[in-house]
């Protein structure tokens, strides 16, 4: 396999590139190796050594903790929960969140072996027991795995005296919070609902 089909296939497993938009985004990076090939290997390189999940919340950043569970403007009070860093960075981008995060990696799933504890739920409940949480914001996905999994923190999180609310219905049954628009995330943070 040439150097050219490789970095083709490489490209195409990326979310949104297919083999016609991998070849595509191959042949306009080849076409500019000073300008985007190196500078772009660059920093994926990089990336690869200096990025990896905060020991707090389990978002990606270069620093460990993260730049948002440092912050001291931040409303250490309220907890969002959800599902991944991009949703996480989908809610960063609305403006509309002032809190702490949680990051589950993932929603419970028997059949693919995701259970409480590769999400780490036991050290979401650990947080909203002993770090002053006065409320915790399940802003998981309208999906099956999300609705499960929120269930599943409720009764987890009945042992601690915490509010715990959802996001509002403005986002889609079967919707994943990092393609919603900035207006409609921050609509649902903004009337979410008692859970129990």
């Amino acid at each position: 396999m040439s150097d050219i089909e490789r970095l083709i296939q490489l490209l195409a497993k990326l979310p949104g590139l297919g083999p016609r938009s991998a070849r595509r985004a191959a042949l306009y990076m080849l076409k500019r190796p000073e300008t985007v090939l190196q500078p772009l290997a660059r920093a994926m390189a990089e990336a690869a050594v200096a990025v990896g999940p905060c020991s707090i919340c389990g978002n990606l950043d270069a620093l460990d903790p993260c730049g948002i569970c440092v912050d001291t403007g931040r409303d250490t009070s309220v907890l969002c929960v959800v599902e991944d860093v991009a949703d996480l960075w989908a809610l960063e981008r609305s403006g509309s969140f002032r809190g702490r995060y949680h990051v589950l990696g993932g929603t419970l799933s028997p059949i693919d072996g995701i259970g409480p504890e590769e999400l780490g739920i036991a050290r979401l409940v650990a947080r909203a027991a002993t770090t002053g949480v006065r409320e915790v914001i399940l802003a998981l996905g309208f999906t099956v795995g999300g609705q499960t999994t929120a269930h599943y923190i409720v009764e987890r999180l009945a042992e601690c005296a915490v509010a715990i609310s959802g996001i509002a219905h403005g986002v889609p049954l079967g919707g994943e919070l990092h393609y919603l628009d900035d207006a409609t995330l921050a609509t649902a943070l903004a009337a979410r609902r008692s859970l129990v």
